[in-house]
């Protein structure tokens, strides 16, 4: 049925497609089609605009029109169908580049590979469960991040350290990212973004011994005092040889 009321206006010419909308809406109403961010139904949009604070260009806003009423058991429905079939959850934001495709996949995606534990290819499956990896990339959104025990890896340690999968990934969300040539403030913003609304368990810093990397840690400890938050944090220290050459809790 037809009724007055708010509802989340997309502007077709200042989308371009990022998707960083589409994670914020716990509706789903907002799906990318065709490199442009799309309402999948009115009766889905709950008018709220929980959405628009998420765009970059400022190509959402809430209006107020005639539009099919908001139904939050259909609702309840749709999100049960998208959980529907044997391929894992995909929560799409369908940018122009896929690097930055939001993805969370199922354990089954990494049984152990032929040959681990001993075998005779010694091959490690992978322990990772989600899409995108890199600081700059993951949106604080992101649904895998809801109350995740967080592996902060600095670029060049996975490099150095080949067991990190088999020794530090398994039942951890990994973001990872450069204190060197990144942008700091960006990180900072982002992490305080996180541990505000994210219910972060635990953190894990995993960093190379050369001094830049030192800079990790510190990035995600103003990240919590801004965000007022206390969260058990650990740092590892990894050798250029590969070793590991410290592990401390950090004190918050």
């Amino acid at each position: 049925m037809k009724v007055m009321r708010k509802i989340v206006e997309i502007d077709d010419e200042l989308c371009d497609g990022c998707g960083e909308c589409v994670p914020s809406c716990a509706e789903g109403a907002i799906q990318v089609v065709d490199g442009k961010a799309r309402l999948a139904a009115e009766k889905y949009c709950d008018g709220l605009g929980a959405c628009l604070g998420e765009c970059p260009n400022g190509a959402l806003q809430v209006i107020e029109r005639e539009a099919d009423d908001f139904d939050e058991e259909a609702v309840e429905e749709y999100l049960k169908g998208q959980g529907k079939g044997p391929k894992p959850a995909e929560f799409a934001m369908a940018a122009a580049c896929p690097s930055s495709q939001v993805h969370v996949f199922a354990p089954a995606e990494y049984e152990k590979a032929p040959g681990e534990g001993g075998g005779a290819s010694g091959r490690v499956g992978s322990r990772l469960t989600h899409w995108p990896v890199q600081i700059n990339l993951v949106p604080p959104t992101a649904p895998f991040l809801k109350g995740a025990d967080l592996l902060v890896v600095a670029d060049c340690a996975p490099v150095a350290y080949p067991n990190l999968h088999a020794d530090f990934l398994e039942d951890k969300v990994i973001m990872m990212g450069c204190p060197k040539f990144d942008d700091v403030a960006g990180y900072i913003d982002k992490f305080t973004e996180i541990f505000k609304t994210a219910g972060i368990r635990s953190i894990t810093a995993l960093v190379m011994e050369v001094p830049c990397c030192s800079g990790l840690p510190m990035i995600v400890k103003r990240a919590m005092a801004a965000a007022g938050k206390e969260i058990p944090m650990k740092q590892v220290i990894i050798s250029t040889r590969g070793e590991v050459l410290q592990k401390k809790a950090i004190p918050a």
